[in-house]
């Protein structure tokens, strides 16, 4: 599979279609690919579903989206913080979905989206509202949940360095979910700070192989 080094980030994002399953990359705004979010306002895709850890910060990036109409439903982790004030009004008015899902239980349905698996049984959750609704077993004598795993028609990741054909460095805590949500997309799309030759990437260092990257940018 070959990858496609995109000249900017208005290439990188084109043919996301509405109506679109997305992975945002980030932890706040740590590792979050804001060049191609702004990027994906401006090529007008709508009806989305965002599936991130935040529900945007401020009135940039993943929020920017959000105040623009443009997402149905965001599927997170952390939707309330002080600078959540996008998010908190689409949601209080009934003009945004919200799925919530713990962090650890967020990362893991990707994985195993990426990995092939079918579901999985988890303990987190149990015997909260989280678990209405699921299928629950008891294994060994504790209560687990049936999780689904969460795969992205396009995956929207932030990394350090990128060589040409995809291999991916990241920067310390920005790597965050940026790594599974590679794996779990049909598309993965990635910013970088720069794409470097063949062989100048460290073998050791590389997280995501190129063969779960589509479209690089560097920005």
């Amino acid at each position: 599979m070959s990858v496609t080094i995109c000249e900017s980030a208005a290439e990188a994002v084109a043919g996301i279609s509405d109506g679109s399953t997305v992975l945002v990359g980030g932890f706040g705004l740590a590792g979050m690919p804001v060049r191609l979010v702004d990027a994906l306002i401006d090529q007008g895709a709508t009806d989305l579903t965002v599936v991130s850890n935040n529900a945007g910060n401020g009135d940039t990036g993943l929020a920017a989206l959000l105040a623009k109409g443009r997402v149905r439903k965001v599927i997170c982790s952390f939707p309330r913080q002080s600078d959540s004030y996008v998010f908190d009004g689409l949601y209080r008015d009934g003009r945004i979905e919200l799925e919530l899902v713990p962090q650890g239980n967020l990362a893991e349905r990707m994985r195993a989206a990426g990995a092939g698996i079918g579901a999985f049984f988890c303990p987190t959750g149990v015997g909260t509202p989280l678990a209405e609704g699921k299928e629950t077993r008891e294994i060994d004598g504790r209560t687990y949940v049936l999780e689904h795993p969460i795969k992205g028609d396009v995956a929207l990741v932030g990394a350090h360095r990128a060589d040409r054909m995809g291999n991916l460095v990241y920067r310390k805590t920005a790597r965050n979910f940026g790594p599974v949500m590679a794996t779990a997309a049909t598309t993965t799309i990635v910013q970088v700070r720069e794409v470097v030759e063949i062989g100048e990437l460290d073998p050791e260092t590389v997280v995501t192989p190129g063969i779960y990257v589509d479209r690089v940018v560097a920005v």
